[in-house]
């Protein structure tokens, strides 16, 4: 498939499959949240969700499994980034390290290592509460990757304790609310729209082309065009590729339970 009549969509297609297709040294940014390996159950009753509300479909891999899926999905995003591009991919820390094993293996540069904290846990009778995700920010050449520290608060902004805004955002301690979608159907897993609007800001431009492999819900999509950035979105559930293209098609962030 050329370029152009990849962009500015979410294909129902495995997404090792559809970066094959893509040129080499074509995309700008790659923003994405794959499966943990954690025997994921979606429709449990928790997250404050209605189970009937959340979409089926959900396709989880096996842990004796992860490491390969994970430096195929990995090495295609290598090849298609280019030198001034960037990769955010979330995870947890039950399988982390075959992400960070991966992305050795396959020549990214580690820049940081990000914690999105968010506002509630697991809470667990024989060990502390989880109550955050990892997030690798990887790059291929460390001189040429894209990096905007001005983008959200310039020097001079303070907060209302005369602290540095800047300085604050740019920690690598994320604290930032997941999104309730109370009433709204929804998948399974998606990543705050902030979250994303902050990578954004840092590490891209207005016209660059962005990519999410894993895309569920679109949310990664929908906030890049929001900022007027190009996208490509790979979903292999058909339920949640129907899900994410009728928000863009519709330009819907959320979209109601029509059955109440």
């Amino acid at each position: 498939m050329q370029l152009e009549n990849a962009l500015d969509r979410i294909h129902n297609l495995d997404c090792v499959k559809g970066m094959r297709s893509l040129p080499e040294s074509s995309i700008d940014l790659v923003i994405t949240d794959p499966p943990f390996a954690i025997d994921f159950k979606p429709k449990r009753g928790n997250y404050n969700r209605t189970p009937g509300r959340v979409l089926d479909g959900y396709t989880e891999i096996s842990v004796a499994n992860y490491r390969a899926f994970t430096l195929q999905w990995m090495g295609g995003a290598h090849r298609l980034l280019k030198d001034s591009g960037a990769l955010f991919v979330f995870s947890g820390w039950n399988n982390l390290k075959d992400l960070l094993l991966a992305a050795d293996e396959l020549g990214f540069l580690t820049v940081n290592h990000l914690i999105w904290k968010y506002q509630f846990g697991v809470v667990c009778k024989r060990r502390f509460v989880t109550s955050h995700y990892h997030c690798l920010y990887l790059c291929k050449d460390d001189r040429k990757r894209k990096f905007f520290n001005n983008a959200r608060y310039g020097p001079e902004a303070k907060t209302d304790t005369g602290r540095s805004k800047r300085y604050r955002d740019l920690e690598d301690v994320w604290d930032i609310p997941r999104e309730y979608w109370h009433g709204d159907i929804k998948t399974p897993t998606k990543l705050p729209a902030e979250l994303i609007r902050k990578i954004l800001a840092y590490t891209s431009e207005p016209g660059d082309i962005v990519l999410d492999p894993f895309a569920g819900s679109g949310q990664v999509l929908v906030v890049s065009r929001e900022l007027q950035r190009r996208y490509i979105g790979y979903e292999i559930v058909p339920e949640y590729h129907a899900f994410a293209q009728k928000r863009l098609e519709e330009n819907q962030y959320r979209i109601p339970d029509a059955s109440g």
